[in-house]
């Protein structure tokens, strides 16, 4: 799985999930029309967004998605058109839903988020775990199940193909 794309650099930390997507926004249980309110939490956030309409890979500081434990922030981020986010370190629960819905949170040191920052375009090879722009390749850790979900496009997705394979065994065995 290739991730290519223009970056948003949100350079700060702590953007919590209020920031992400207001709690006045959070009225519906489906994964799409969220986009449109991605940021209009964070002072700046609107203008920042509309800086760069095309972005697909985030980059931001530590602690990213802090705050309520709430899935509409990878929602709103995947409705947007993220595929991908890199931070230096994430909300744990943020962390989760994001591989639960298929947006790639990806850890890298502070001086490599420093460099991609300024970035207008990077390569994330999620298969091989490489960030690739101008050259240079840096690596990255991904867990062998996560990487499973964020592949098949969120964990819903990663579960059908799993039942699909049960039941195509049980018809094997009939």
């Amino acid at each position: 799985m290739i991730i290519e794309g223009e970056i948003l650099f949100v350079d700060r930390a702590n953007v919590d999930t209020d920031q992400i997507i207001p709690a006045r926004y959070l009225t519906g249980i489906t994964k799409s029309g969220y986009g449109r309110h991605l940021f209009t939490g964070m002072p700046g956030g609107p203008e920042l967004l509309a800086s760069k309409p095309a972005a697909t890979i985030l980059v931001a500081r530590e602690n990213f998605g802090c705050g309520s434990s709430r899935e509409h922030a990878a929602w709103a981020l995947a409705d947007h058109g993220f595929r991908a986010v890199i931070a230096e370190s994430f909300a744990r629960i943020f962390l989760e839903n994001a591989y639960t819905n298929g947006v790639v949170p990806i850890v890298l040191s502070a001086a490599d988020v420093q460099v991609l920052g300024a970035c207008e375009r990077l390569r994330i090879d999620v298969a091989d775990q490489f960030v690739e722009t101008q050259g240079r390749r840096i690596p990255f850790d991904l867990d062998p199940l996560r990487k499973a979900f964020v592949m098949d496009g969120g964990f819903m997705e990663y579960l059908a193909k799993k039942v699909e394979t049960v039941h195509a065994w049980e018809r094997s065995r009939r």
